[in-house]
């Protein structure tokens, strides 16, 4: 199986953007954070939050499927490859239906939300709460580009409360933090 450094060779062979390479190891720490939480495989959940919108760039009116063919060709698990069909189950039809999928799904937008929180904060994630990211969420003009839907999607998915799974996809962007950029120190 490939690994996370095969990974990381592939986002840098396919995307250019910095801004969608923070967002796809923002979403990754979230989701490995969700599979200690729930004893899966971290390295296999990772590689789905770290891969999830590779081909965003080169192919956006077919994303995610030219990504998806492409990690089947080099190997990578079903279970990535489904979860990230599973993520844009609008265009692909495969919903999310593993444990997986649907922490993807719930794990995607929200990181976004939290990452853009983190930028306008003096203290950046170090001591961001679920209250803010909350009040956020509510005001439609900041990150505009997150959908609030998918948000509410997410939490539906995983059948959580709303702050508990805010609360989750900080403490995994957290360990993040320092290589995002989202630590007050790191920012100075």
């Amino acid at each position: 199986m490939p690994n996370r450094e095969d990974a990381l060779v592939l986002l840098d062979t396919w995307v250019e953007s910095p801004g969608l390479k923070k967002h796809m190891l923002a979403v990754e720490a979230a989701v490995r954070h969700y599979a200690r939480l729930r004893g899966a495989d971290e390295d296999t959940w990772g590689l789905a939050g770290l891969l999830h919108d590779l081909d965003w760039e080169l192919h956006p009116d077919e994303h995610p499927e030219p990504a998806v063919a492409e990690l089947e060709r080099r190997g990578y698990p079903e279970a990535v490859r489904r979860a990230i069909l599973a993520h844009r189950s609008d265009y692909t039809g495969v919903e999310p239906e593993t444990e997986l999928d649907r922490v993807l799904v719930a794990c995607d937008e929200l990181s976004g939300l939290v990452v853009a929180c983190c930028l306008v904060r003096p203290n950046g994630i170090d001591d961001l709460r679920p209250k803010s990211v909350a009040k956020k969420l509510k005001d439609k003009a900041f990150a505009a580009g997150v959908s609030r839907e998918e948000v509410a999607r997410g939490v539906e998915l995983l059948g959580l409360a709303r702050a508990e799974h805010i609360q989750n996809v900080i403490d995994g962007i957290r360990t993040s933090a320092a290589e995002l950029g989202l630590r007050a120190k790191d920012r100075r």
